[in-house]
């Protein structure tokens, strides 16, 4: 990758204003001005582009970088996740799951049992390709149920982000464990004693009361148009366990993806295996989803007379409304990806290195003000990480628990306050169906609460681990 050519330099602290001079000016064009989000995102990443002194000949292509390698990620899953949701919703199957699922659990726990099966899902598959397929059945409890979707969608989506954030294999407490060398095992056991009680405190506790405090209605999102009439090009509605098993296929499949390179990290398989590399095509996230809309499209059936008609109603009812989603997005990823082309992750690192914390504290500092300032998970994960990683490999005092510990500490600063520089932000706002101002008090309050009791359990871990 080609090094960003700046006209001039700003010293860290030039940068740290530059950042929250950016997310501030952005705030003021979405909730003050009521520019839409999208071209409030494009000129505050061009503005910011110019204030940090990139060259004008590398302005444009900082910027489509940073949006499109959010796409590249994000459009495939949430299109793919949005088509196979319209076809659970349209055939019924959506509202077949939900009839069970309050059969089972009763109305009061509906969003207990939907968060707990999030729980399950969010062991191998990534956060936002979780909930998108979710999404069709939060949405048909919601509706069923009534009430704030906050009850049913916020308890559902912190089950995918704790285990995302903090369980391997998921690629960001792998990549730091690698870094630490952390057993990856241990790591997955302390990662599920971090994840549950965060899950239970921020999701579900803190959940309920956004959902008794923000009424929040059902956005329309998979519903398609009102006059549509896909539902009368499916044979039949589908039986419990069809549906079951289409929710359940992606997770397998990825499974095949994120298990494999799991067991490779151990070298119990090699990824140069042709049969390793096509059961890790099958697993990724993009294939996976595309092979569970065609088996949906087989299982759930259509008429025959109407074939084209259900192709062609599937994809403008299900792709049209999440066009808005994925740019957005994809605008999100943009400004974030200008803020770390101007440095200022490295620079706070290396700033907060000579402060002299415990190293267990000064991971989740440094991976929460990187995440605050320039909003990649990722990014503020391996940055903290690469930076503790000499001290931790010299310290031959600590025991396999302490270094996995600061693996999942870093891993809670690396989620902290994730706000309008972070891609999730976005995705979460739109799937969602609310303004900025309330995603921010919301989902933000709710990522910042994450990142200091999963720093809260992994420093308890952390001290009991020392006195062994």
């Amino acid at each position: 990758m080609t090094e960003t050519p700046f006209l001039w330099e700003l010293p860290t602290a030039g940068l740290l204003l530059l950042a929250a001079g950016a997310i501030a000016l952005l705030l003021v064009l979405i909730i003050v001005a009521r520019l839409h989000a999208f071209l409030a995102l494009i000129i505050v990443s061009a503005l910011t582009a110019v204030a940090a002194g990139i060259a004008p000949g590398s302005i444009v292509s900082t910027l489509t970088s940073g949006f499109g390698s959010t796409l590249a990620t994000v459009a495939l899953l949430v299109g793919l996740g949005a088509m196979l949701g319209r076809l659970i919703e349209a055939s019924g199957g959506a509202k077949v799951l939900t009839d069970a699922m309050i059969r089972r659990f009763g109305e009061k726990r509906a969003p207990l049992a939907l968060s707990i099966a999030s729980l399950l899902m969010g062991f191998p598959i990534f956060f936002d390709a979780g909930l998108v397929v979710m999404l069709p059945i939060i949405f048909a409890v919601a509706r069923r149920l009534g009430g704030s979707l906050l009850t049913y969608a916020f308890p559902a989506a912190v089950a995918f982000s704790v285990m995302h954030i903090f369980v391997p294999p998921h690629p960001g407490p792998v990549a730091a464990s690698g870094l630490l060398g952390a057993d990856v095992g241990l790591v997955i056991l302390l990662g599920i004693l971090v994840a549950i009680p965060n899950w239970y405190i921020v999701g579900y506790l803190f959940g309920r009361h956004l959902g008794r405090r923000y009424d929040i209605a059902v956005p329309n999102i998979l519903a398609g148009r009102p006059d549509d009439e896909s539902g009368d090009l499916f044979r039949s509605t589908p039986k419990l366990g069809t549906i079951v098993f289409l929710l359940a296929l992606p997770l397998v499949l990825i499974a095949f993806n994120t298990g494999l390179n799991a067991a490779a990290t151990a070298g119990l398989v090699s990824l140069d295996d042709t049969g390793i590399q096509v059961l890790r095509l099958i697993g990724e996230t993009p294939i996976a989803l595309l092979i569970t809309v065609l088996v949906a499209i087989a299982l759930l059936g259509w008429k025959p007379k109407k074939q084209r008609s259900l192709i062609e109603t599937i994809t403008d009812s299900a792709l049209g409304p999440v066009c808005a989603i994925i740019l957005i997005t994809g605008a999100g990823g943009m400004f974030g990806g200008v803020l770390r082309a101007t440095g200022i992750g490295n620079a706070i690192a290396d700033s907060l290195d000579a402060i002299g914390l415990p190293i267990i504290v000064a991971g989740f500092v440094i991976a929460a003000i990187v995440r605050v300032a320039q909003g990649s998970a990722t990014v503020a994960l391996t940055t903290a990480a690469a930076l503790v990683q000499p001290v931790v490999l010299a310290d031959t005092s600590f025991n396999s628990i302490e270094v996995a510990a600061i693996v999942l500490a870093l891993a809670a600063g690396s989620v902290f306050a994730g706000h309008v520089n972070d891609s999730g932000f976005w995705l979460v706002s739109r799937f969602f169906g609310m303004d900025t101002q309330t995603t921010l008090k919301t989902w933000t309050v709710g990522q910042a609460l994450i990142g200091i009791i999963g720093f809260a359990i992994a420093l308890g871990i952390f001290g009991l681990a020392s006195l062994i």
